[in-house]
């Protein structure tokens, strides 16, 4: 009798240190902190099944990533693992069941980061009071088109006016990264905006997800941004098939690098009757990562020592990266620049990257990618000085990814040496790199700001794309 007694306490203790356990499926949301300043909402959707095992899935709702499987959601106690692998992450967590919280880790790529969340009884959504809304008061299609050449197939969606025809066009470029037709990011849809805009003020617009993302065929992390402009090209010759569209009044707007890749894709077609450049490129690729470091850093606080240090640690890597012509010899030299580096830094520093073979594996991924040795190469001056069409180049005045004065002096010099004759060069006052409307430019400040896209900068480029096309 004992024996089962003292059974029955254990059970007893058990509920009153677990009182909800039973509670924990729903919604459990939280912010998690990037070291770039940038804050994610991150979601797990915690499920229960009829043996009363738990599973779950990952929700980034700012990344507009929905549904994330996971491999497994273990709970013991007061203690939560859940495996994320198609992310290469894990959320490792102690569970206050009183007040409903979990505080834990959030690990990826190596790194290891604060996450506490909380159940909620449903997520509150971000205002973007610019988003349209169906019905639409236009056409829009769903449609496919194919860049033979590198065997992809890309998927967008095509807008245009209910009344008249032959209507001016544009082919939207998004930004670098994995990007959907809407360029989505931290709750926002640029080109959704944009493309509702220009199509009410009679443009057609044709968006679509890189090759790669989304619906779209192909290999995005084998791309460079040569694959981009002919993937632009593409779009431009399905529109020429349209009966819709005025075939040669089709342009490109390229928005950060697909700034930089509508040039490109403009100097090897006369398909292309215009372009306009929403914060694009004016000087090399490697100057703009080491402007746009050194400005993001100050704004957000770093100490001018700590700058100064990155950059030189910036420099070194990139003169590997640029320097090289085999890359495995890329791959050891930056592994060995990286453990020297490692074995020189504090505890404290390496329990910030974690696993420093997963770190430097996820660092590698992208610093030897094709995309990023042909972006740290790239010299936009060559291209833009060949440019003949039409051309139109705006900035945020408080840009710190693509700095304006740097970028479009560079720009109108080249247009101007290169002989262009029709093209307009403007610097947007107040507005940052995403074209919102900004008190200080920090990317830090995207997702907060309700605005997706200034009114100013889509006048801008309604008015001149107008202009040109009348």
């Amino acid at each position: 009798m004992k024996k089962y007694f003292k059974y029955f306490l254990t059970l007893l203790m058990i509920t009153q240190i677990y009182p909800q356990q039973n509670n924990l499926a729903g919604i459990w949301a939280g912010k998690l902190e990037l070291p770039n300043s940038l804050e994610l909402t991150i979601v797990f959707n915690l499920s229960k099944n009829d043996s009363g095992e738990y599973t779950s899935t990952l929700d980034s709702p700012d990344q507009g990533a929905m549904g994330i499987p996971t491999e497994s959601t273990t709970i013991t106690g007061d203690s939560i693992l859940i495996k994320v692998p198609v992310v290469q992450g894990f959320y490792s967590g102690k569970i206050f069941y009183d007040e409903m919280k979990i505080e834990g880790k959030w690990s990826q790529g190596g790194m290891s980061l604060d996450l506490t969340v909380n159940k909620v009884e449903k997520l509150e959504g971000r205002n973007r009071p610019q988003e349209p809304k169906e019905p639409f008061p236009y056409n829009s299609e769903e449609i496919l088109f194919e860049n033979e050449p590198d065997d992809v197939v890309l998927a967008g969606t095509l807008t245009f006016p209910k009344e008249g025809s032959n209507f001016p066009a544009v082919v939207m470029i998004t930004g670098s990264g994995g990007q959907d037709r809407n360029e989505e990011l931290l709750g926002h849809k640029p080109f959704l905006v944009i493309a509702d805009y220009l199509t009410k003020n009679g443009i057609a617009v044709l968006r679509f997800d890189d090759r790669g993302i989304a619906q779209s065929t192909g290999d995005h992390s084998k791309a460079t941004s040569e694959n981009f402009a002919r993937d632009a090209l593409a779009a431009v010759q399905f529109l020429k098939e349209r009966k819709e569209i005025d075939k040669t009044k089709i342009g490109l707007i390229g928005h950060s690098e697909g700034g930089m890749i509508a040039p490109l894709a403009a100097i090897q077609s006369d398909d292309v009757g215009f372009i306009v450049m929403m914060a694009g490129l004016g000087i090399p690729g490697d100057s703009i990562l080491y402007l746009q470091g050194e400005l993001i850093q100050r704004a957000e606080g770093t100490s001018e020592e700590e700058i100064q240090k990155n950059l030189k640690q910036q420099r070194e890597i990139f003169s590997i990266v640029k320097n090289s012509i085999d890359d495995e010899k890329l791959d050891k030299d930056l592994r060995d620049k990286f453990y020297k580096e490692y074995s020189e830094m504090t505890e404290e520093e390496k329990s910030k990257l974690g696993d420093p073979e997963v770190y430097l594996n996820m660092q590698l991924k992208t610093i030897a990618s094709p995309w990023f040795k042909y972006f740290l190469r790239f010299n936009p001056v060559p291209v833009l000085e060949k440019v003949k069409c039409p051309a139109l180049a705006i900035n945020g005045e408080k840009d710190l990814q693509v700095p304006p004065k740097e970028n479009l002096s560079a720009i109108e010099s080249a247009l101007t040496k290169g002989g262009n004759k029709n093209f307009e060069v403007k610097m947007l006052p107040g507005l940052n790199h995403l074209f919102q409307t900004s008190t200080s430019g920090k990317i830090s400040e995207y997702g907060k700001i309700e605005e997706t896209i200034s009114p100013l900068a889509l006048q801008a480029m309604l008015d001149w794309i107008k202009k040109i096309t009348k």
